[in-house]
Order: structure tokens, then sequence, then C-alpha cells
């Protein structure tokens, strides 16, 4: 049982990722979480308001239930599986981040400051959420999928257009972490 509660190292859950990919492969799946968003949205009448929401959804349903999954899985690590659910960074993030006002760095695995309750009552966290939200919603379809879809399924297919999705998602990360972030904060 105790083996449970740790991380799976990479050579346990890199190749159950990449069997999960040669399979989806040979059944001539794609897969992404951001396509499920387009499937609820279809399922919820958005065919009526708009063609891009015109296609057959029923085909979409095993990625539903990844979704699905993917809560649960989350759920049951979090709650079952889960000793410590601080984040292991090192003390130099945890004091640059405690200068931001992130007192909960490296205690919580999700900043309290930002996404704890109290944070939706702050006009600002609020601004910031809905700007991300949509950077992230646009990104995701003007990059034609998701970091998920892109960086396992796509590069699995040998894409060369998620190859640069990739490549431009990391590029982001590392503008956000290293100059966006210490302005907004």
């Amino acid at each position: 049982m105790d083996i449970l509660l740790q991380p799976w190292p990479w050579y346990v859950s890199g190749p159950l990722i990449a069997l999960t990919m040669a399979i989806l492969i040979l059944l001539g799946k794609r897969f992404g979480m951001s396509s499920n968003l387009r499937t609820l949205c279809t399922i919820a009448g958005g065919d009526r308001a708009a063609e891009f929401f015109r296609f057959d959804w029923k085909a979409q349903r095993w990625n539903l239930l990844v979704a699905l999954g993917v809560v649960i899985g989350g759920f049951i690590a979090m709650n079952f599986l889960t000793l410590d659910t601080a984040v292991a960074i090192g003390p130099e993030s945890i004091g640059q981040l405690q200068q931001y006002g992130f007192e909960s760095a490296g205690n919580a695995y999700m900043p309290v400051e930002f996404f704890g309750n109290e944070a939706f009552s702050r006009p600002r966290t609020l601004l910031l959420l809905v700007i991300g939200g949509f950077l992230v919603g646009f990104g995701a379809r003007y990059a034609g999928g998701c970091t998920s879809g892109h960086a396992i399924s796509g590069l699995s297919n040998l894409q060369l257009p998620s190859l640069i999705a990739v490549i431009g998602f990391f590029v982001g990360g590392l503008v956000m972490v290293h100059l966006i972030f210490p302005l907004i904060f």
C-alpha cells in the first residue's frame, strides 16, 4: 500500500502513456482534453449557434470518458493516495513566491492566495483568472488543440504543427514565469 502513496516513476508512467497512445493510434483516435469542451458545447446546443459546433459529437463520447476518468482519478489520488499535498519546490523559489505575497508557497499544491475561496472576492484575482482563462482557451483553439493534445497525441503522430505548438507552449510559459508574473505581483 505504501507504494501507492508515492508518485509513479517515469519508467512506469511513461510507458503506460506510450501504450495508451499506441492503442489510440491503432484505433484511429486523436486524444486531447480541449476537444471535450467543443463536444460539451455541441451537446448543450452550440450547434444551433455556430458552424464550429456542427459535427458528430457522438463519435467523441470516448474522449468524454477520458475526461471523466481524469476527474475521478484526480479525486481518488488527492483524497486517498496522497499523504502530503505540498509541492516540492526549492527554497529559493519559495522565498521568491513569498515575496510576491504567496505565503502558502511550498505548503500547498495550489496557492490559496490565488485559488482559495477568499481569492474570488478580490476583483484583481478574478480579472487575472478570467483573462488567463480566455488566453488559454483562445490559444488552445488557435493552436488547434491543447497542451495534452499536441504534446502527447500530436508528437506521437510525428506532426510538425504539434512540435511547433509545444515549443510555443514552453516559450510562453517561460515568458510568463520570468517576465510577466513578476510584473503582475
